[in-house]
């Protein structure tokens, strides 16, 4: 297999890919707890339509085909994004969940777009490099929306962490309380035995 069959194969396969994602990302958007990754999930399922009509314009110059390929690691990322849906977190450490997943695709298609234009412009064919390199750029954003938001999400939820820590704490405080008025009887015993030596 020559380098421009493997070139195919490649285009193909994140063809697939892409079409995969435009039909999980409204799951991820809809499962989101944090507003704005829903909205950030939103907005790249908008991207990715695009990106699918960028590689038919790429397969269209390189007069091929873009189906025949059906990329099995992108389903199986998306299996992994099912199970972090399905799970039984709630608030920040859910929606980390989430973007761990989504994260996990993002390296996938970076990989990708990055092999896929370096193998264009070793073929000559910047032309149909181009439009990918838009793309790869999107992606690339795309993942840095997620690491800030990721970042954010493991503030947020360590400082509940330290609340709920502190109101655990108080809860024994007030729970250890009860031992209090014996500590007050004794030292009032000692008050008393001072008053008599007086």
């Amino acid at each position: 297999m020559g380098l421009r069959e493997v070139m195919l194969e490649e285009l193909r396969d994140l063809y697939s890919a892409e079409n995969q994602l435009v039909k999980a990302l409204p799951k991820l958007a809809k499962a989101a707890q944090d507003e704005e990754l829903q909205q950030s999930f939103s907005e790249h399922l908008e991207e990715t339509t695009g990106q699918v009509e960028r590689l038919k314009e790429v397969f269209s110059l390189l007069e091929e085909k873009p189906t025949g390929k059906h990329c099995k690691g992108m389903e199986g990322l998306i299996e992994e994004g099912k199970e972090a849906i399905d799970e039984e977190e709630e608030g920040e450490a859910y929606d980390i969940g989430l973007i761990g997943a989504a994260a996990r695709v993002e390296h996938y298609e970076i990989a990708g777009y990055t092999a896929v234009i370096a193998m264009l412009k070793g073929l000559g064919l910047e032309e149909a490099a181009e439009p990918l390199v838009e793309t790869l750029n999107e992606e690339n954003e795309a993942l840095e929306k997620l690491e800030s938001k990721l970042q954010e999400l493991i503030v947020a939820s360590a400082e509940s962490a330290v609340s709920e820590d502190a109101e655990s704490e108080e809860a024994d405080a007030v729970a250890a309380g009860k031992a209090g008025p014996a500590k007050n009887s004794r030292s009032g015993n000692k008050r008393r035995e001072v008053s008599v030596r007086n």
